[in-house]
């Protein structure tokens, strides 16, 4: 197999193991009084990760050329992702899941930003396509992403702020 569609099946097949580990998470948090908010945008999440994977793989060249920096930089994220995964640890789902009266995670790079997860995310999804020259690429998805994100994080603010303000 040649190393972009190596690089391209990995990146698939972590997405989907994130789907299975959210799954279950999400389940556990239900279970323990957990209430979802904002399920209107989430097929539109699930949609757009789908479609940049698909586009990325229909982008590539017979013989893609793989540009280094860009996939050092999306190694590095996926580095960052697992430890922000960690951080979060059952708390961590695609969804957006409060469970009332639980304190919010505020260690690790929670202590930082309340979104680290999302500004990686961001970073991956900009980084990949440039991996494999496709600037176009880039560009759309990161501004798809955007503005999906804007709405996701006004929904997870609002789902959270309780929470917060009780800290």
């Amino acid at each position: 197999m040649a190393p972009a569609w190596m690089i391209i099946s990995a990146v698939a097949l972590r997405r989907v193991i994130e789907l299975v580990y959210a799954s279950r998470n999400a389940i556990r948090l239900k279970r323990r009084g957990g209430i979802e908010f904002g399920r209107k945008h989430y097929p539109l999440i699930v949609l757009l990760h789908l479609a940049w994977i698909l586009t990325i793989a229909a982008g590539v060249r017979r013989e893609p050329i793989v540009h280094i920096v860009p996939l050092l930089i999306f190694g590095l994220l996926q580095i960052l992702r697992v430890a922000v995964i960690a951080t979060l640890g059952t708390y961590w789902t695609t969804r957006v899941i409060s469970v009332p009266g639980v304190p919010l995670v505020s260690h690790g790079p929670y202590r930082y930003l309340r979104h680290p997860n999302y500004l990686l995310v961001a970073g991956e999804i900009a980084a990949l396509p440039l991996v494999f020259g496709q600037v176009t690429n880039a560009v759309i998805f990161s501004l798809l992403n955007a503005a999906v994100l804007a709405w996701r994080i006004r929904v997870e603010n609002a789902a959270l702020a309780s929470r917060r303000t009780a800290a």
